[in-house]
């Protein structure tokens, strides 16, 4: 089973992974700019999520097969990779099984460590949309805001709903098997595992992901690592500060 993506542009691979409860289409803006600057960007939906295909297998190792499968499928060989979140996660764990396959690594904001379960009320707010009979994106948000009082969050993850039929609302992520398996979203990056190549850490100045506690994790792993702050941002500081987040970006891969 291969992983469905939105390919966009020509030039040089790069492939974006989207976080968890995410999609690539969620990438499409910035997609396209890096693509108008001689790049290839594969905008990937994990598996789970998006358009790609259910199953009830769900870690790290997965998810980088997953992504060794499709870069292989693909032909695509030194790749730029950039992972948020959970897609950081694969990214990381994909670079330091593949670093043959990666020509430069970004990680928007998550550090190798382990993080503690922290999805739970958005998880339970999700389950409780009966989609037999929330007949709109409105009546849905409305469910939805019992549970998650942030408006923007919201919005994001109900960028999941789609038309299964006329009249008939159904979400793209398999929301069972990911709940299920939620613990599995926070697992670290095995402490042996490194990766040489040259890669860029970004963390959002209002998000508390990436600490200065992580410093050291991150250059121990990542020896060539560098750390930027993006400002006036969060956890989705590639929506909160495109602008800044697409400087950083390609500052980092025009750099030789």
């Amino acid at each position: 089973m291969l992983l469905h993506s939105n390919t966009i542009g020509e030039g040089k691979p790069f492939v974006i992974l989207h976080g968890f409860l995410g999609m690539g289409d969620n990438w499409k803006t910035l997609g396209k700019q890096f693509s108008e600057q001689g790049y290839e960007v594969h905008l990937v939906d994990q598996r789970n999520h998006g358009r790609s295909f259910h199953d009830e297998d769900f870690d790290y190792d997965i998810l980088a097969e997953d992504l060794k499968k499709y870069c292989d499928h693909h032909k695509l060989e030194n790749i730029i990779l950039l992972g948020h979140s959970m897609g950081g996660k694969t990214a990381m764990l994909f670079a330091a099984k593949y670093p043959e396959k990666v020509k430069k690594l970004i990680v928007a904001d998550i550090s190798p460590r382990f993080y503690p379960i922290h999805h739970d009320a958005i998880l339970e707010g999700l389950g409780s949309l009966d989609l037999n009979h929330i007949k709109s994106r409105t009546e849905a948000d409305k469910q939805l805001s019992k549970y998650v009082s942030n408006f923007g969050i919201r919005q994001f993850l109900l960028k999941n709903l789609y038309w299964v039929e006329k009249g008939k609302l159904g979400l793209r992520i398999n929301l069972e098997i990911l709940t299920k398996n939620v613990s599995e979203v926070g697992e670290a990056l095995p402490i042996h595992l490194k990766f040489d190549g040259d890669t860029l850490f970004l963390r959002g100045d209002r998000s508390e992901y990436i600490v200065a506690n992580d410093e050291h994790l991150i250059k121990m792993q990542f020896p060539k690592a560098s750390i930027s702050t993006v400002c006036k941002a969060g956890h989705w500081l590639h929506a909160e500060n495109p602008k800044e987040f697409y400087q950083y970006v390609m500052d980092f891969i025009e750099e030789n």
